[in-house]
């Protein structure tokens, strides 16, 4: 009887130290244990190991950079890394806790065995003496409160693994949580340098669009200006023409002595400014006088007040256009003999209209300077009957 209570003290004994010894595995978070053989045939359970991609995640996860990340996909993947960690370290735990849990459940069912036993070996003498018969009712009871101490400490680790199990799921929730904090914080970071690129784009394109204006500004006022110079300069040639050559003077009536390019008034009639300034300083950069028409009529105006030596005018004019004032200038007798130039875009299309209304020579647009200069040099050289 008092070895029985001395077996079952001691077994009591041996049940609470290896719960002491769980809980202070449990504060330790191990990562591995070594292999453990339980008593009995049935104890040789071994702890499970953690995989290769588990242990491969940890230490990707302790290789990370601990500093803030520079752009929202760093932040992602290190804050994915971490879930990563936390839920490797979760399995492990959980997989420990069960692993342990079974230990515990084999040990019982070892010493539950080992019991039986010795109550079968300590019930099976036939001829034991009656005195002895109260001792398998107290082996009964000791073996029932060794029952109920392996369904508590059962029952606990049980309630132990779940309480690790929701910490996990907590721990899994709030690294989730911290995740979509910092990817909205990255996302508004990069809002924020979208809005301000966009902001300088705008000013510079603004920027950019302000100087091209002053430029075309500047342009326009260079190009009056220009204007405005040649005008002054042909009115000043106008007013100071030189006085005709001795030969002139003596020359027969209605007819015109040969002249150089200074002596030599060319008209140019044209609606486009661009074309008259054009024009305009080809001649004066040949030592020609140039005066200006924007139109038909205005050319005739000024024919009528002073006459020139040649004529160029364009086709198409408002008011009247390049045909009328051929045909004016050659039903006129005063100016039947001035040569005139037309320039057109069409020179096929305009070329029988042109000859009949009395032009003397057609230029295409863009016209070749150089013909337009040698016909020039080609009115100076010779001399025209006045009718």
């Amino acid at each position: 009887m008092n070895d029985y209570l001395l077996w079952g003290a001691g077994a009591a004994l041996l049940v609470l130290l290896l719960v002491v010894q769980l809980i202070r595995r449990r504060a330790r978070r191990p990562v591995a244990r070594s292999e453990r053989t339980g008593r009995g045939a049935g104890s040789d359970l071994s702890p499970p190991s953690r995989g290769a991609s588990e242990l491969d995640t940890v230490s990707d996860v302790h290789a990370l950079d601990t500093a803030r990340p520079s752009s929202s996909a760093d932040v992602r993947l290190r804050a994915e890394r971490e879930a990563a960690e936390q839920a490797a370290r979760a399995e492990a735990d959980r997989e420990a806790a069960e692993w342990e849990a079974r230990l515990i459940a084999q040990q019982l069912a070892d010493e539950e065995r080992e019991h039986a036993r010795l109550a079968e070996q300590a019930t099976a003498p036939a001829m034991a003496p009656p005195a002895a018969a109260p001792e398998p009712a107290a082996e009964v009871d000791e073996q029932a409160a060794l029952e109920a101490l392996a369904r508590e400490a059962a029952e606990w680790e049980a309630r132990l693994a779940a309480q690790q199990l929701a910490d996990a799921e907590s721990e899994r929730q709030r690294v989730a949580a911290e995740i979509e904090r910092v990817a909205a914080e990255a996302e508004a970071e990069q809002a924020a340098a979208a809005a301000a690129a966009a902001q300088a784009q705008r000013a510079a394109e603004e920027q950019a669009a302000q100087e091209l204006a002053d430029q075309l500004a500047a342009q326009q006022a260079a190009q009056s200006e220009a204007e405005r110079r040649a005008q002054e300069e042909a009115a000043f040639q106008f007013t100071h023409e030189p006085e005709a050559a001795p030969e002139s003077a003596s020359a027969p009536p209605g007819v015109f002595a040969a002249r150089t390019p200074e002596q030599c008034l060319v008209m140019i009639a044209d609606d486009s400014k661009v074309v008259r300034i054009k024009t305009s300083r080809l001649l004066a950069k040949h030592l020609y006088r140039v005066s200006l028409a924007e139109d038909g009529l205005d050319a005739a105006r000024q024919i009528e007040l002073d006459l020139p030596d040649v004529l160029i005018t364009d086709v198409e004019m408002p008011g009247m256009d390049g045909f009328e004032l051929t045909r004016q200038v050659r039903g006129n007798p005063r100016t039947a003999h001035i040569p005139i130039v037309m320039i057109t875009a069409d020179d096929v299309k305009h070329r029988a209209d042109a000859f009949e209304a009395g032009v003397s020579v057609l230029l295409s647009k863009p016209y070749p300077e150089d013909q337009l200069l040698s016909y020039l040099q080609s009115t100076l050289t010779r001399t025209v009957a006045a009718p």
